[in-house]
């Protein structure tokens, strides 16, 4: 039973239905660790077969789902709903920056977490890299009295609270409802975490003492708004084979109050966001219903647009407004709002409604992982399709490029790399898109360090000849090697921008010389791979929003 459950009360008239059961299906997979089986989908929700089918095709065609064969996978498009939700918030975008240097300063990882019920939900996590490192996601959910965070949050709980609170516990004494954390082993009793709820409130942190498991100790402060209230809770975790309790709050207590401090004057300072430009999604909704009939289900499509509407500049949105952004009825606006306060993603005061921090649970924690080659590979798939030839992915490693995603075509005779080959950058399709992107002095360090070796008889080493040769790719927007990295192999690239516009990879496909000429390449091959990478990056910018996307 989940802690914050979808809720099992009775759904309004006005709910609409297909909306309904499209998020359940979404919350199937997500808790099936973002793949599942078409036919296990089936069972999992008691849907009919064709119904679900029509879920997974509408999906699909909104980029949230990526259908192969029998099964389905979150696709990365999906994390946009989270990202409604974390922009309008602010703090990931706000506070993160001041968690990332209180991480680096203190060697551990560091986390912004809220509340969400009896539990706590995390926003935005920086991570250090360990043998033995902390697994949580953005959008996990924590039952409140295992965590520091929690603890903190329950010292402000109401009567009602505490209540629900207790009800939950009794339901599901073991945790099961909480998959991000090992079931409960020990019983630590409801009036020792009030207990240590009312210390917290008076000390103002408080420390997790291995209630997560074995090991695990965190130590927690809350960050204020300009107005007094908690807006999120900053968590320092470590391991008992760093820090004991009490080590980690004297030699971490004060620098973590310190980057509180600075946190809420960030919150102090923060000006009102500019409204984020309407998204306007109902006419798209409206084409691919015509174009695919029955099979795209436009209710659902037009509810979930719903949630796109509330991001930054637009944390509370009136009904009238929700229908501006989206470009849908007040009548439809209205009904998916209803069905979606109903289902808790949404909450309304006053005649405004604003999202919950449950939107996260619509794939948010798997997806957060999300690397470059996962967001690449299925559009490498498709553009061998295309092309029939071998595509790849590569990033600069030093001097090199590597090979990072790869898709070989079915050929007799075709291009045979592996993953993490590296080649001399200069010499390389790829590597040339990358340098290319560099600034003029460190290509010029890169190149006079590198000192060029003929490859082949072809292979460009002279530096004047390279950097004039690099100034027009990057001009161009692509380069063509032929026959310099190795005789016979013909290869076009272009680059893959972050949101920042920087190249943080390229794309490009390769093949036999004699399979087409330089001109074909130009005509045949180029407009495709320029429209693999526009797709590549359009996933990239959506999952990099809030988190870090590794490049392998």
């Amino acid at each position: 039973m989940p802690a914050m459950p979808l809720t099992h009360s009775p759904a309004p008239a006005e709910a609409v239905g297909p909306l309904m059961r499209g998020i359940a299906v979404l919350r199937e997979i997500s808790d099936a660790g973002g793949r599942m089986s078409l036919s296990d989908l089936v069972r999992a929700t008691g849907l009919a077969r064709s119904t679900a089918d029509r879920i997974a095709a509408t999906f699909a065609r909104m980029g949230y789902l990526r259908l192969d064969g029998h099964s389905a996978a979150l696709a990365p498009r999906l994390m946009e709903l989270g990202n409604a939700y974390l922009a309008a918030l602010q703090l990931p975008g706000l506070l993160g920056p001041l968690a990332g240097e209180l991480a680096e300063e203190l060697d551990e990882s560091v986390s912004l977490a809220v509340p969400d019920g009896d539990g706590i939900r995390f926003v935005r996590q920086t991570t250090r890299r360990r043998a033995m490192s902390l697994t949580f996601r953005i959008g996990d959910l924590l039952p409140a009295e295992r965590t520091a965070a929690g603890t903190l949050f329950a010292a402000e709980w109401s009567a009602q609270d505490w209540a629900r609170w207790r009800e939950r516990r009794a339901a599901d004494p073991e945790d099961r409802g909480f998959p991000a954390v090992p079931p409960r082993s020990t019983d630590d009793g409801a009036l020792s975490f009030e207990e240590r709820a009312a210390r917290a409130g008076e000390q103002g942190w408080t420390l997790d003492d291995q209630f997560i498991e074995p090991g695990l100790i965190a130590l927690a402060v809350p960050v204020h708004t300009p107005d007094g209230d908690i807006a999120c809770a900053v968590s320092v975790v470590s391991h008992t084979s760093r820090h004991s309790a009490d080590s980690l709050r004297r030699s971490l207590l004060p620098r973590v109050r310190k980057a509180v401090t600075a946190m809420e004057g960030e919150l102090r300072q923060a000006r009102p966001a500019p409204p984020a430009p309407p998204v306007g999604l109902a006419a798209w909704t409206t084409a691919s219903k015509q174009e695919l009939g029955p099979e795209f289900v436009e209710s659902l499509a037009r509810g979930l647009t719903v949630l796109t509407a509330f991001g930054e500049g637009r944390a509370e949105l009136s009904l009238t407004a929700v229908a501006e952004a989206t470009g849908l009825a007040r009548a439809t606006a209205r009904r998916a709002l209803i069905t979606l306060e109903h289902l808790g993603y949404v909450t309304s005061r006053d005649r405004t409604f604003r999202l919950t921090p449950q939107v996260l649970t619509l794939g948010y924690p798997s997806l957060s992982r999300t690397t470059l080659p996962d967001i690449a590979t299925p559009h490498l798939a498709a553009l061998v399709r295309r092309v029939h030839d071998s595509a790849s992915l590569a990033v600069l490693t030093g001097d090199d490029i590597q090979y990072a995603a790869r898709v070989a075509t079915d050929r007799i005779m075709s291009v045979n790399i592996t993953l993490g080959t590296r080649f001399p950058a200069y010499a390389a399709s790829m590597g040339r898109v990358l340098l290319a992107d560099l600034s003029a002095q460190e290509r010029s360090e890169r190149l006079s360090r590198t000192a060029p070796q003929a490859l082949t008889p072809r292979t460009v080493t002279d530096p004047d000849e390279l950097t004039a040769l690099l100034d027009r790719v990057g001009q161009e927007g692509f380069a063509l090697v032929d026959e310099e990295l190795e005789e016979g192999l013909r290869s076009i690239a272009v680059p893959v921008r972050d949101a920042a516009g920087q190249a943080v990879a390229a794309v490009n496909v390769a093949m036999h010389s004699s399979r087409r000429t330089v001109e074909e390449c130009l005509t045949e091959v180029l407009p495709e791979l320029r429209a693999t990478a526009a797709g590549i990056e359009a996933e990239l910018h959506i999952a990099g929003r809030f988190t870090r996307i590794p490049t392998a």
